[in-house]
């Protein structure tokens, strides 16, 4: 986005790309079909929800924001579909759609691409970058620069972190990475029984230090050692594993009804007698909780319905709606969808992507210390900081 930019601006640009071909991450983001925006149009209400970092992309989006990016690849012949809850993709559900959009902007504004080129050095002088150094020994001078080298996740594709290793070299503080969007470990030894369960619109409630830090809702895959899924991954971004003492997680498998609502329909429900507990709880929750939910409960599944005692009613309540799981890490880089952390926002002019402390640098994409939620938003970020990156860099002396 950033070399197309400033190619449509009159650049005369070198994109540097040390793999094979142009795009490697962008064809794995979405699952293969790539969640490439958030369909929400307004750009205060987009920045929101990237917390409060957010503020730095305002400038920034109203200058090429979703409606933009929208505009952009239906005016190049991408036709997309919006799915739940605001999803953007592809209407063919292929990412090398979006990718091909893109790889024709560079040919149509004639942006010299050199694939196989990987950078070993950045040289600056004087608050000013005055060469790169190629690993092949191959140096290259320009008037100006930008960084866009993403992050440390999808390391299958090359992605290595290297730019804030750069970055940091020339005189930038980097806010320490680590894996986001990624998968939650659970210490519960019981989780492989649960493998393969999933729940659309869980509540889940994350606590550290007996304190309730966030709330969200989303749809969950429990795994042999945890959780996935989009509203797990999304509660990713805000665990501190620095601080990993009493950092758990409630799930609520009914966030439809109160507590009290529940305890009544249970005394309902459990009063016609003779049927098995088990059997009475069938239609609530899905069939694989069923086993660690009366384990947990030390309630016999095969008991009649109307011998089930207060204190055991209690219990399944309490389990249906805090079922609590103790989180002991992070899947890490190798299946995390962004990096959190990376140039320190303060040291970017948010209007232009140039940096405060390189005359000549533009910084773009995931090497900022910027990240949203699941759902097209850090694809957004992306977008918008490439544009503003090319549009200032090209015009900038």
């Amino acid at each position: 986005m950033a070399a197309g930019r400033a190619g449509a601006k009159g650049a005369r640009l070198i994109l540097l790309e040390k793999n094979a071909e142009l795009g490697t991450k962008l064809l794995l983001t979405g699952g293969g079909r790539c969640n490439l925006t958030n369909n929400i149009l307004d750009p205060k209400e987009f920045a929101a929800r990237l917390g409060k970092e957010g503020r730095f992309l305002l400038s920034p989006l109203h200058q090429f924001g979703v409606r933009e990016t929208l505009e952009f690849f239906h005016d190049r012949g991408l036709r997309t579909k919006v799915e739940n809850n605001g999803r953007v993709f592809p209407a063919s559900d292929r990412a090398r759609d979006v990718l091909e959009v893109l790889i024709k902007e560079l040919k149509k504004y004639q942006v010299t691409v050199r694939t196989k080129s990987q950078v070993k050095k950045i040289v600056a002088e004087d608050n000013k970058i005055v060469k790169l150094i190629l690993t092949d020994g191959e140096e290259i001078a320009a008037n100006n620069f930008i960084l866009a080298t993403g992050g440390q996740s999808y390391p299958q594709v090359g992605a290595t972190g290297d730019g804030y290793q750069w970055l940091a070299e020339i005189g930038h503080k980097i806010i320490p990475t680590r894996p986001v969007l990624t998968p939650l470990l659970v210490e519960e030894s019981f989780m492989k029984d649960l493998e393969g369960l999933s729940l659309s619109e869980a509540k889940l409630n994350l606590y550290q230090n007996a304190k309730k830090i966030l709330s969200v809702s989303g749809d969950i895959v429990f795994t042999s050692t945890g959780l996935s899924g989009p509203g797990a991954q999304d509660l990713s971004r805000y665990i501190d594993l620095k601080d990993k003492k009493d950092l758990f997680l409630e799930i609520d498998f009914l966030p439809q009804i109160e507590s009290s609502a529940l305890d009544k329909k249970l005394q309902e429900d459990l009063s016609h007698g003779k049927k098995l507990v088990k059997n009475t709880l069938a239609g609530l929750v899905p069939p694989k909780f069923l086993p660690v939910l009366f384990l947990l409960a030390k309630v016999d599944p095969e008991k009649k319905s109307g011998l089930v005692s207060r204190g055991e009613r209690l219990a399944l309540v309490k389990l249906l709606k805090k079922f609590r799981l103790k989180i002991k890490g992070l899947v890490g880089f190798e299946r995390a969808k962004v990096t959190a952390g990376g140039v320190a926002l303060g040291e970017i002019d948010p209007r232009t992507m140039r940096s405060r402390k390189i005359s000549n640098l533009f910084v773009a994409g995931e090497l900022l210390d910027l990240t949203g939620p699941t759902g097209g938003f850090n694809l957004q970020i992306a977008w918008t900081t490439g544009y503003a990156a090319g549009e200032s860099a090209s015009g900038a002396i």
